[in-house]
Order: C-alpha cells, then sequence, then structure tokens
C-alpha cells in the first residue's frame, strides 16, 4: 500500500511530494532527489501505524 506526503527540501527549502510504502514498516529512511534543485535529501519517515499519518523529516546528502 502506498501513500503520498509532502517534505521539505534539506538544500533549497521547497515542497516536495514523495510516495511512501506503508507495508515497508512504521519507520523508514531512504534518499530522494529534490523535485525541484535535484539535490539528494535523506528522508526519515514516520508512519502511526494506527492513524497511518505520515511524517518525513529531511537531511542533506553528502
Amino acid at each position: 500500500m502506498q501513500n503520498s506526503a509532502e517534505y521539505v527540501c534539506a538544500f533549497c527549502g521547497e515542497p516536495n511530494t514523495t510516495f511512501v510504502d506503508l507495508s515497508a514498516g512504521g519507520t523508514q529512511s531512504y534518499i530522494e532527489d529534490c523535485q525541484v534543485c535535484c539535490r539528494p535529501n535523506i528522508l526519515y519517515v514516520s508512519i502511526d501505524e494506527e492513524t497511518l499519518e505520515v511524517e518525513i523529516q529531511t537531511e542533506y546528502e553528502e
């Protein structure tokens, strides 16, 4: 099952939309390029297992 969620690019500050695989567990991390500046972001995804609410924190990929 997939769900879309929004995160803010750690480099340029622009909002981005990404798809999150809800079946991959309550905490996930992966690298995704910003749709605006194309720089890589590390996404730290947390999913509330009861409400399926998704929260994403970002960090620079060096």
